[in-house]
This record gives structure tokens, C-alpha cells and sequence, in this order.
């Protein structure tokens, strides 16, 4: 597996939480329209407070246009979830091909710059922190655990880094710290506080370099 293909893929693939899966090209617009309506809702009011309601005003669509792909308003964050959370993958393979870290420590700083750049830049990408206890088992698989998995695959391919269950678990560790860390970073600034973001690096390499060294090429 090489490092540009680590997470690239179609940028939005509907999950289990569509009704109606779209086959035709209009369908498939309406539906990513109904996402992007959502996302700026998200921004505007949260995704504690959003409605099925917001969405179709929003989308300029019939609540009935909503309810045709999604059951309820949790079904419409998972699928704006899954949505971020593909193009955060394709945005770390974007990362790393254009980047061509030599260490592995540079491999998983793109993956902390995408997520960075994502959150300044893609509307609702703050839909990554929907509650977990709202998630499918489907939704919560994308995210730190699949991370990790593939993370420590490349890894252990490309850096030498001992690969197996230990490598896995540490870089979830890594990961739920920074998804800790950056989410406070962008609490209250759209653009990041940039003593947290700094400090999410040096956390993160502090704890992952005290087990695997710096490495080379």
C-alpha cells in the first residue's frame, strides 16, 4: 500500500443512513445538495439544535425531498459525518502525495495539517464531533479505529516501524488526542487557535516518538 493511497477514494460514498440510494445523476445532486444545506446549518446553529426542517429551507426542498433519503435528523448528521469524514481521507492522500514525508513522524503530521485545513475550510466539518453515542456501528468504524488501522499499516510498510495490534493501539491513542485537542482549538475560533493546534503536534510527537524514535526513510 503506498502512502498516496492510503486514504484515497470516491470523497463521498452514501452509507446505510440513505433511504433511497441515488442511481440517477439527479438524484445523486439532490442529495449531496441536501448535505450541503445541512452543513451550513450545522455552522449556523449546531447539530444539537438542526431539524429536518432547517435542512429542506435550507436546500430549498420539500421536508417530504428529506424524508425520501434520510428517517430523521440523526440519520442526515451521519451522513454528513461520513461524508466529512471521507474527504478528510482523501484530503490526507492529497497530503502525502504532495508532500512525500520522509519520516514517519511527517506522515502522520499530514494527517494533523488536513484535518487543520478541513476544519478552516469544508462547511460542518465540525460534524466530526457528533456525539458518539449517536453514531452507527458502520458511521463509528471510519473514524480513529480505521484511521489507526491503516496509519499503522503505511507505517510499518514504508518506515519500519513493528507493525501488529500495538502499533494500532498507539496511533488511536495519538488520534483521540488530537481529535480532543483540535476540537477545543476550534471551539470558539473558526480558524484555530494556534497555540492549541502547535501544542497538538508536540503532544502527539512527544508520545509516539518515546516508543518509536524519530526514523528515517
Amino acid at each position: 500500500m503506498s502512502l498516496s493511497d492510503l486514504f484515497g477514494g470516491d470523497p463521498f460514498v452514501p452509507g446505510q443512513t440513505v433511504r433511497t440510494e441515488p442511481i440517477q445523476q439527479r438524484s445523486t445532486a439532490r442529495l449531496s445538495g441536501l448535505l450541503d444545506a445541512a452543513a451550513v446549518v450545522v455552522d449556523e446553529v449546531g447539530f444539537d439544535r438542526i431539524t429536518t426542517a432547517m435542512v429542506a429551507e435550507r436546500a430549498g426542498a420539500s421536508i417530504g425531498t428529506v424524508y425520501r433519503y434520510y428517517p430523521d435528523r440523526v440519520a442526515v448528521l451521519q451522513a454528513l459525518r461520513e461524508r466529512a469524514v471521507q474527504r478528510y481521507r482523501q484530503r490526507v492522500a492529497d497530503e502525502l502525495k504532495q508532500s512525500s514525508p520522509q519520516t514517519w513522524w511527517d506522515a502522520v503530521d499530514c494527517s494533523i495539517t488536513a484535518f487543520v485545513d478541513l476544519y478552516r475550510s469544508e462547511p460542518g466539518f465540525r460534524i466530526m464531533h457528533f456525539s458518539d453515542r449517536e453514531l452507527s456501528p458502520i458511521t463509528a468504524d471510519l473514524d480513529s479505529g480505521f484511521f489507526a488501522r491503516q496509519l499503522a499499516v503505511v507505517l510499518a510498510e514504508e518506515f519500519g516501524l513493528a507493525g501488529g495490534a500495538e502499533l494500532t493501539f498507539r496511533l488511536e491513542v495519538a488520534v483521540e488526542m488530537a481529535d480532543s485537542i483540535l476540537s477545543r482549538a476550534f471551539r470558539a475560533n473558526p480558524q484555530g487557535d494556534e497555540r492549541f493546534i502547535a501544542e497538538c503536534r508536540r503532544v502527539m510527537q512527544d508520545y509516539l516518538l518515546g516508543y518509536y524514535g524519530p526514523g528515517t526513510a
